[in-house]
């Protein structure tokens, strides 16, 4: 759809911009090993500060525990962050859980086998893990085909497998991928192959039901050739059925935010709500895809496949794309906040990132292909996003204006910030300035709201002096209509 074109003196510029927002981390711009943009409301890349850095990649061959090296990372597919602030790993060719401190330097456990019954119980290929509230591990045993469920002292406390159901094939294969688990100790896994949605089980690990599946659709034109074509033509035509969910996470409200890979490149990523409904906002662009390119030639041809998702604080989120290596970032009302990430063999960017999560403030990043965790600190321009953003979820869009002008000083195209500072003026009712900041961010919809308060507060001011007109206009007419008579009734005299 569009090609991005690198200008000198931009690149020049957004050095500068850098260098001068991170506080010297990064010495210019050209020295990330990718390019931070945004899309603006008509769909075309402007390209902005950074709004995330690398800071450091932890390697299991830094690393070790009881004073001895634990080894490599080999294909690690998961990780995530437990209520204590430790972070578990899924070392899934190790077939072991890698626990790490909330610094990421020290190994606090390591989990290769549980007791079952009276033997030693092990992994094979642990594919996905979550930490329930009250400290319980959930590990999604992929080869093993079920998930283990262990507490605090490593003791088994549950094994879900082999789930039974009217709505499961005969022939369906539980193999789990990814898991997550709610307040009620819920349990939500994706499956492999399983197209009808994420599977549920209660916390007695019975199998409840399919949620959030992901509908597909069928134009009419589609329909129609479908219907007139032959019974072989039908059979090499594509099947039209339900997309599979890729990454998974909860927030605190118990709404599950699941990752997809959209062929249309239009929506990688759902907010379900406990009856599993997509309840997810689009923001102006209508799009939470990732990458509006769904054309062209080289590293930029086709849409983003997103294949994780974390729910980060004030309804901010970020989604991975395992294509390009990005990590795209959404507000609570689906606007694109900022880009960043990249594929390569240079240190700050991956061969094949997996997982993402949100530790201390730091986007991390899993890499399968590497086995290495990588940590993204944010900028000056991350940090005023993220705050602003967070004050107008909590409805304090006046404090946030402050924040919002300082991003403009960074950043003049961000038409976010723009919006952000008319949406506090239009709240605090000075409708012509909101007007002003709304038409330069593009809101449509508050800009029409602005407007017609703004006709209406003129309307309000002169009423008296419209009035007073139509009745001078009223009694004019009057007069000359009255005169007028009178002139023709003495002609007629």
């Amino acid at each position: 759809m569009r090609k991005m074109k690198v200008k000198k003196l931009l690149s020049l510029v957004l050095a500068l911009v850098i260098l001068l927002t991170t506080g010297g981390r990064v010495a210019a711009a050209d020295e990330l090993p990718y390019d931070t943009y945004n899309y603006d409301y008509r769909e075309y890349i402007h390209y902005t500060p950074a709004a995330y850095i690398p800071e450091k990649t932890i390697r299991g061959l830094d690393l070790s525990f009881n004073g001895e090296p634990i080894g490599a990372f080999k294909t690690p597919q998961d990780m995530c962050l437990a209520p204590d602030g430790t972070i578990y790993i899924a070392d899934t060719g190790n077939n072991r859980i890698v626990v790490l401190d909330n610094a990421m330097k020290n190994v606090r456990h390591i989990i290769t086998t549980f007791k079952n019954g009276e033997k030693d119980d092990t992994f094979k290929s642990p594919y996905g893990v979550a930490v329930s509230e009250k400290g319980w591990v959930y590990i999604a045993d992929q080869k093993n085909k079920r998930v283990v469920v262990l507490d605090e002292t490593d003791t088994l406390m549950q094994i879900i497998d082999n789930p039974q159901s009217e709505s499961l094939a005969d022939n369906f294969i539980f193999n789990p991928m990814k898991v997550v688990v709610d307040y009620a100790d819920r349990v939500y896994v994706i499956a492999q192959n399983m197209f009808e949605g994420v599977m549920v089980f209660e916390s007695n690990g019975q199998f409840s039901n399919f949620f959030g599946t992901i509908e597909v659709s069928i134009s009419l034109w589609e329909k129609f050739w479908r219907r007139i074509a032959t019974k072989e033509e039908r059979s090499n035509q594509r099947l039209y059925i339900p997309t599979e969910f890729t990454g998974i996470d909860i927030d605190p409200e118990g709404f599950v935010y699941a990752s997809n890979i959209d062929a249309n490149g239009i929506q990688g990523v759902r907010r379900l709500n406990p009856r599993g409904e997509d309840v997810i906002k689009k923001g102006q662009n209508e799009n939470v895809g990732g990458d509006l390119v769904t054309g062209g030639n080289g590293d930029y041809a086709g849409p983003s496949q997103f294949t994780d998702v974390v729910y980060r604080d004030k309804g901010i989120y970020s989604c991975l794309d395992r294509k390009r290596g990005r990590i795209f970032t959404y507000d609570h009302e689906g606007n694109l906040l900022y880009i960043f990430g990249g594929l390569g063999t240079q240190e700050g960017t991956f061969t094949l990132p997996v997982a993402v999560e949100d530790i201390g403030g730091r986007i991390t990043v899993l890499d399968a292909t590497k086995g290495e965790i990588l940590c993204f600190v944010e900028t000056e321009y991350g940090r005023l996003i993220n705050e602003a953003v967070g004050l107008r979820y909590d409805g304090d869009e006046a404090d946030a204006v402050a924040l919002w002008q300082r991003v403009l000083e960074l950043d003049e195209n961000n038409e976010l910030a723009n919006t952000g500072i008319g949406k506090a003026y239009l709240t605090a009712g000075d409708y012509e300035k909101a007007m002003y900041y709304l038409e330069l961010g593009m809101a449509r919809e508050y800009y029409s709201i602005a407007y017609k308060r703004y006709r209406n507060a003129i309307l309000s001011e002169n009423v008296g002096y419209v009035l007073t007109g139509v009745l001078v206009l009223l009694a004019g007419g009057l007069t000359v209509k009255m005169i007028r008579k009178k002139r023709r009734k003495g002609a007629v005299e």
